[in-house]
């Protein structure tokens, strides 16, 4: 491995993130001072431009920006307002039935838009004045939608699962949509367990109004239909995972202006922020691309391999090894540049002690999830904090239970390979 060239990235890297440097920026930068170390700042430049290039060219991400452009449709469109409604009829009896309705009601917008910011801003967005007005801790109101919006990244569609099959070499997306179901499930039903305890302790009952629940089901039904619509036809054959997401966009259109919430006048506004998304995250795409083929070039990969290979009949500890690489990862990385870099990194050495490729998809997924939700820069961690109104110190003690139990159903994720592969076996997608 050429210590040189790793040490250079990784404290240029750091140096930027420390400065305040978009995570993008950084990692141009980082990538392209490690390339310095051998090659002249002409070469260098040529490379890093080279290998953005390569890895924006795939038609499979043309699935990304119509996935984006869906969920700001839906954060708009009433679609959030509906499932809210929908989510009550079912959890609304829980002690603390507010925050309950926000954990069902991220699993279910995060699925049909496939954003974690979405659902934490689009949901709590809707639910923080109305447990405001209830009575409820905002800090508390705050922690739990955002350790539940996550959940939609792992629930299907899911664009991050779409970045990791063009990045592992073509794994199945039909096969990593299908087999998200159950570790996204069990994400939300999980984090209910410290939502009843915490909601106990501060004295909080269920408040449902069970009046109009049909009502609430069937106004519903449409948005729920998207999902039915995008997931049924990529596992059914019918159309691609691009495909799906353009109609997921011409769906969610419809139904936006079906309900009324969304004019014609809007459309511009809409199509230039999910522009300016699809633009950051694209970049994110090629800059990471740079810095994991200086990283393979180093042979990093190698390394780890031959490090971690010393313990091959123990994959259980190699497991646990990666598990806990990911998290610290997460915690300073943001989700899509992680799975672009260490996806090549990873991947050989999981399939060299038996792990598939889809339930190792499950597994980087799930770790990055909690990544997002903890600080110094999780996405949603801010993004929960800003919706609610409070600051980040207030909110991390109510945090901790849940992080406690994101670890266990992690611990289940990647232990129990049953609870990633059970479904696309049962489909015959594997």
């Amino acid at each position: 491995m050429d210590t040189t060239v790793i040490m250079t990235l990784f404290l240029v890297f750091f140096v930027f993130l420390a400065l305040g440097v978009p995570i993008s920026f950084s990692i141009g930068l980082a990538t392209f001072a490690a390339l310095t170390v051998n090659f002249s700042m002409a070469t260098s430049a040529d490379i890093i431009a080279q290998k953005a290039m390569t890895g924006l060219n795939s038609f499979g991400l043309l699935a990304v920006p119509f996935f984006i452009l869906a969920g700001n449709i839906m954060n708009r469109g009433g679609i959030a307002k509906r499932l809210v409604d929908f989510a009550n009829v079912f959890v609304g009896w829980l002690p603390g039935s507010l925050s309950h309705i926000n954990i069902f009601a991220n699993m279910l917008f995060g699925a049909i838009s496939g954003s974690a910011v979405s659902a934490a801003a689009a949901v709590g967005g809707i639910m923080a004045p109305i447990q405001k007005e209830e009575g409820y801790d905002p800090a508390f109101a705050a922690s739990v939608n955002i350790a539940s919006c996550p959940s939609g990244l792992l629930i299907p569609p899911s664009g991050v699962l779409i970045l990791y099959s063009l990045v592992s070499g073509g794994t199945s997306v039909a096969a990593l949509f299908v087999a998200g179901y159950l570790p996204g499930l069990l994400m939300g039903v999980g984090l209910m367990l410290p939502t009843i305890w915490l909601a106990s302790r501060l004295g909080i009952k269920g408040t449902s109004v069970r009046e109009g629940s049909t009502q609430k089901i069937v106004a519903a039904l449409p948005s729920l239909a998207l999902i039915v619509v995008v997931i049924g036809g990529i596992v059914g054959g019918i159309f691609t995972a691009t495909e799906a997401s353009a109609i997921a966009v011409i769906y969610s259109l419809v139904l936006a202006l079906l309900y009324k919430e969304i004019t014609f006048s809007q459309l511009p506004s809409i199509f230039r922020e999910s522009a300016i998304t699809t633009c950051i995250v694209l970049f994110l795409v090629g800059t990471s691309m740079g810095m994991s083929w200086v990283m393979a070039s180093a042979n990093v990969p190698a390394f780890v391999s031959s490090v971690l290979g010393q313990f091959s009949d123990q994959p259980l500890l190699v497991l646990l090894f990666v598990n806990i690489f990911l998290l610290v990862i997460g915690t300073f990385m943001d989700l899509t540049p992680a799975v672009l870099i260490f996806t090549p990194i990873f991947l050989p050495i999981m399939k060299k002690i038996g792990i598939d490729p889809v339930h190792f998809g499950m597994i980087m997924v799930f770790n990055l999830c909690i990544g997002i939700c903890t600080p110094p820069v999780g996405s949603a961690l801010f993004i929960g904090c800003s919706v609610a109104d409070v600051p980040m110190n207030r909110v991390i003690r109510y945090l901790i239970p849940m992080y406690v139990v994101l670890f266990v159903v992690l611990l289940l994720v990647t232990y129990i390979p049953g609870i990633s592969l059970w479904l696309p076996k049962l489909f015959g997608l594997m």
